[in-house]
């Protein structure tokens, strides 16, 4: 019985195993990357709940016998697993994801990140790929890409070309008026960020709010830029290389007189205020100019031209890898830039501007255990510059302050000087005249600039002693030096003494045969060295109880700073600043939100009693599409909503950055006990002699911390899926603003002026983004980007005498960087007009000059009757739009930046024509002729009361210097800041030189500018005679492998 039973059994299980084997069939398949379809090699394939498994082949292919109902997970480093059921498929092909970024999910914030969902705090990111602009500065990328800051940028010079940039506007005087920047958590300047990559950068974001801010205390009084780099990720190595070269012009060139009509209106300006005097220029040297005689004799010289080119070439590679496994992650970048200036290569020499910047950074993040993750963060930067002695923007100045036909550039030797080694410079007099052209060529400057920062962090996760507990710590030090040579020679100058018009020959005379030299000097400029030390330790708790979340963040933080050549007594003590910041969250069911944060901060600056400074924020948010009754609405209306979320916040932040960056300790006096200038002698001869006293500043222990209380009241709102806008209305009240105190009496004895926070001021804007992503079809895509920041600012406190007489000349209620300046009617018509007028009390004028209207009606124009003119020099509206587009392999995008409500002012001293402007004995200038001065002035000739420049003069005339309207101008424009067109290479082209992907490109910046204002850039404001800002053309090549 027993050995039956054996035998049936045993025929069962065979029964059984040879019907599952008949069910079990072989399935083939593909694996491959689901956005490129690129196979994937070596992905793994196993059955659910079982061994057994298989890996695909060099060409993302795999076979396995399996059941109809049998699970298949695909697997492969990098990328995001994927279930597929068998049923009665035969072939299965499936596409991994890439692994979802954490900064997709999720917003940096303040010591940390936050689900995007849950944050209350007005937070605007930017994609780094919309800063990557053919440019090495990235500040000059940042106009019109986020709402809420406010960005513009002075000058094109290479080293100068810094953007400066505030968040939600000015609401200060003090030297700490920008906002706070974090690269990985740790305080940097403005010209490390300049020296970040685009392609470096993981993630780029501006923080406006006190809930934003409000834990970094005292160093986010103005706000917070947070950039965080690119970590590696696991999977196998990836490299990336970029390669752009560009083509660099002025954007616009100022246009000068031609000599002629400089020589004739020079003139002109003499006699037409003095018909007796003598003119510079006779007729003989006007005439023999105009017919193009010897032109080392009758000069006329485009210094504009001999000094500079029409653009430069400039060239940019970056390469970075990345990869890693389980254990160890790494991301390694390398940078090199060089940016060429546009002065010319003379055959003489070439100081020609040539800055190299280098830029080398990497991170390594290792987990030590299943719960410690170690991260070593390395970043360096190193500029290497080589150019004029007196820099671009110099070279402009002088150009702009030199006569065109007193002397050429320099003489070819006459027979006394036909074996002299050196250069023969024009010049005349004594040589004290500006050669713009010798100053040029006659040395060189080179700085070496370094920046080198480590940082160590360490993570443990502590979910051992309870769920959704972490701690965190942070150690960086940087390490800052800067060295600048100068070497030149002294130019000898020669001036005509004789000239044989028939022969055409002359006789030169040195002017400086004692002073000039054939042999370089060699002066060393300033040493700088810096260090700063910080430390931060932070816990934090995250964890989600049913539909409750709940999260909360301790941090303590110390940052100090030493000076190795500070100058003083004072300044050589570090710089210490320490704090204790917190936030607390709650969440209920995804729909309600709570916030709560302090920063509790320490300052050397402030005496023991305000020493610290307590600055608290709460937040809240309402996300409506998360309502059961909105999820469960049908009607068209709440469809077409795919997201939308009420927010508010309201905080204090503090800003210890106040007064000077030399104002150590405002409770402690600054007294110079020995000082040369109030020295005493005495004595039968005089020779005993005892250096002085002198205070620099009175010890106050009240002066404390300057407090904003912030306001904001935010909209974020989804339409159909495929437009997302943010909106932020807020407001800003800043007290304790500090100020020099006024009308303190002489009889008080008092050395230096005393100063108090007795100011206040209120700023409030708009903050307004929208972005637009729409996909056709697989092969055509559109997106777009809109946005637009209005900051204005006023005054409510202000330090000044009792205007209540002449409120006009009161700040209160008028922006912070509000000008004054007297009302320019129009021109005098003649002299009867000028004697029929009130008094103008700024010396000498005469028909054709400005005419000013009396505010006051007391029959004269003083400074009582300066009134608030124009819009404030930092524009209050800042905008930015552009589209993105493909189809297939190709790709283009443009993007628009603009300005509006600014207003700046032609400088009429530096403009104004044939006068010496440098205010030395020892240089002489005479300033050039702008063409539309020559083209549009007053003239006994052309009474024409509106003309743009007054009567010409050739002495500088107080009368029309004086900040106007005549010379104030409208700073809004509309430009075309970058354009680009691009093509990804066919894949089965690129594969053959085992190449992943390839794209090459072409771009430009600041193409296009709409403007009323037609002198120079608008967007230099007042600073047009400086170096131009330079529009890009662009070709670039990037591929991976």
């Amino acid at each position: 019985m027993t050995k039956r039973k054996l035998i049936f059994l045993l025929c069962l299980f065979f029964a059984v195993s040879m019907s599952s084997f008949a069910q079990e069939r072989q399935v083939k398949g593909k694996v491959v990357e689901l956005e490129t379809g690129e196979p994937l090699p070596g992905a793994t394939v196993l059955i659910e709940n079982s061994t057994r498994g298989v890996t695909t082949d060099v060409d993302g292919t795999f076979e396995i016998r399996v059941s109809p109902t049998s699970k298949l997970v695909i697997s492969f480093i990098g990328m995001q697993s994927e279930s597929v059921m068998v049923g009665d498929k035969t072939f299965i092909e499936v596409g991994l994801k890439l692994q979802t970024s954490e900064l997709d999910e999720v917003t940096v914030v303040a010591f940390g990140k936050q689900k995007k969902e849950s944050v209350t705090a007005a937070i605007t990111t930017v994609r780094p790929d919309e800063l990557k602009v053919p440019s090495s500065n990235l500040t000059t990328a940042l106009a019109g890409r986020m709402s809420g800051l406010i960005s513009y940028q002075r000058s094109g010079e290479p080293g100068e070309d810094d953007a400066s940039f505030f968040i939600r506007g000015v609401t200060t005087l003090q030297y700490g008026a920008g906002p706070l920047i974090l690269i990985d958590g740790v305080e940097m300047t403005s010209q490390d960020l300049a020296r970040m990559q685009p392609d470096d950068i993981a993630s780029f974001s501006i923080m406006k709010d006190a809930a934003a801010t409000a834990l970094y205390g005292a160093r986010g009084g103005n706000g917070v830029i947070m950039v965080t780099t690119k970590e590696g990720k696991e999977g196998k190595a990836s490299v990336s290389f970029r390669y752009e070269t560009s083509l660099s012009s002025p954007t616009r060139e100022i246009e000068l007189a031609d000599p002629i009509t400089y020589m004739r209106l020079n003139n002109e300006a003499v006699l037409t205020r003095d018909p007796l005097k003598s003119v510079p220029y006779s007729m003989e040297k006007i005439e023999s100019t105009e017919r193009g005689l010897n032109p080392l004799v009758y000069p006329a010289n485009n210094w504009y031209d001999i000094l500079f080119k029409d653009q430069a070439v400039n060239h940019r590679f970056n390469f970075n890898v990345s990869g890693g496994g389980k254990v160890a992650r790494y991301y390694v970048a390398a940078t090199y830039n060089q940016d060429n200036g546009v002065i010319k290569t003379a055959e003489e020499s070439n100081n020609n501007i040539d800055l190299k910047r280098y830029l080398l950074k990497s991170n390594v993040n290792i987990n030590v255990t299943e719960t410690t993750e170690a991260i070593l963060r390395l970043h360096g930067t190193f500029d290497d510059y080589f150019g004029p002695l007196d820099t671009g923007s110099g070279l402009y100045s002088k150009v702009m302050r030199s006569d065109p036909v007193a002397f050429p550039a320099y003489y070819l030797p006459d027979d006394a000087n036909r074996h002299k080694k050196h250069i023969l410079f024009g010049n005349m007099d004594q040589g004290q005249f500006i050669n713009p052209f010798a100053d040029m060529v006659k040395g060189h400057r080179e700085y070496s600039q370094s920046t080198m920062m480590a940082q160590f962090e360490l993570k443990q996760n502590l979910n051992f002693i309870t769920e959704g507990l972490s701690l965190r710590g942070l150690f960086n030090t940087k390490r800052y030096s800067f060295f600048d040579v100068k070497r030149n020679y002294n130019p000898f100058f020669y001036t005509i003494s004789f000239y044989d018009k028939i022969r055409d020959e002359y006789m030169l005379t040195g002017l400086n045969p004692n002073t000039g030299s054939e042999w370089l000097s060699y002066n060393e400029g300033d040493k700088e060295v810096s260090t700063i030390t910080y430390f931060e330790a932070a816990t934090d708790y995250n964890r989600t109880f049913g539909d409750h979340g709940v999260s909360g963040l301790v941090v303590f933080n110390m940052r100090n700073k030493l000076e190795g050549n500070a100058g003083s007594l004072l300044l050589s003590l570090p710089y210490r600043n320490i704090g204790v910041s917190s936030r607390l969250t709650y969440s209920y069911a995804s729909r309600y939100f709570a916030e709560f944060n302090f920063g509790y901060n320490g300052s050397e600056r402030f005496a023991k009693k305000d020493r610290y400074g307590f600055f608290p924020s709460f937040g809240g948010g309402w996300i409506i599409t998360n309502e059961p009754f909105w999820e469960g609405s049908t009607n068209w209306f709440t469809k077409s909503i795919s997201n939308l979320k009420l927010k508010a916040t309201y905080g204090l932040v503090g800003n210890d950055a106040i007064g000077t960056e030399n104002d150590r300790f405002f409770y402690q006096s600054d007294v110079n006990v020995n000082n040369s200038g109030r020295a005493y002698s005495w004595g039968e001869d005089f020779n005993y002699t005892v250096n002085g006293v002198s205070i620099n500043r009175y010890a106050n222990d009240n002066i404390t911390w300057e407090v904003a209380r912030k306001t904001n009241l935010g909209l974020e709102l989804g339409l159909f899926g495929k437009i997302d806008i943010m909106a932020d209305l807020y407001k800003e009240n800043r007290t304790n603003i500090l100020q020099s105190r006024t009308n303190i009496p002489e009889t008080m004895g008092l050395h230096v002026v005393t100063r108090a926070n007795v100011g206040e001021a209120e700023g409030k804007g708009i903050d307004l983004s929208m972005d637009i992503n729409h996909f056709f079809n697989s092969n055509f895509w559109v997106t777009g980007r809109l946005n637009f920041t209005y900051a204005t600012s006023e005054w409510k406190a202000y330090e000044e005498p009792d205007n209540s007489l002449t409120p006009w000349l009161s700040h209160i209620g008028l922006p912070i960087n509000q000008q004054w300046g007297y009302v320019a009617e129009r021109l005098f018509v003649d002299e009867r007009d000028v004697y029929n007028s009130p008094t103008q009390s700024f010396g000498e004028y005469m028909g054709g000059d400005i005419k000013y209207r009396d505010i006051n009606g007391d029959d004269k124009i003083t400074e009582l009757d300066r009134v608030p003119i124009g819009f404030p020099t930092t524009p209050e509206i800042i905008y930015g739009f552009g589209l993105s587009t493909g189809y297939k392999d190709f790709d283009f995008s443009f993007f628009f930046q603009g300005l509006g409500r600014e207003s700046f002012w032609i400088d009429p001293t530096t403009t104004s024509p044939f006068i010496d402007t440098d205010g030395s004995s020892s240089v002489n200038s005479k300033n050039a002729l702008l063409k539309v001065y020559a083209d549009n002035h007053w003239s006994e000739n052309n009474r024409n009361v509106q003309a743009l420049w007054p009567r010409l003069t050739a002495s500088l005339l107080q009368n029309n210097t004086q900040t106007n309207t005549w010379f104030m101008r409208d700073g809004s424009f509309l430009r075309l800041k970058s354009v680009e067109f691009g093509y990804q290479l066919p894949e089965k082209l690129v594969k053959k030189a085992f190449i992943t992907n390839m794209r090459v490109y072409f771009s430009g910046t600041n193409l296009l500018t709409f403007s009323k204002f037609k002198l120079w850039d608008p967007e230099m404001a007042g600073n047009g005679l400086g170096y131009p800002i330079q529009k890009v053309m662009n070709f670039g090549v990037q591929f991976s492998f």
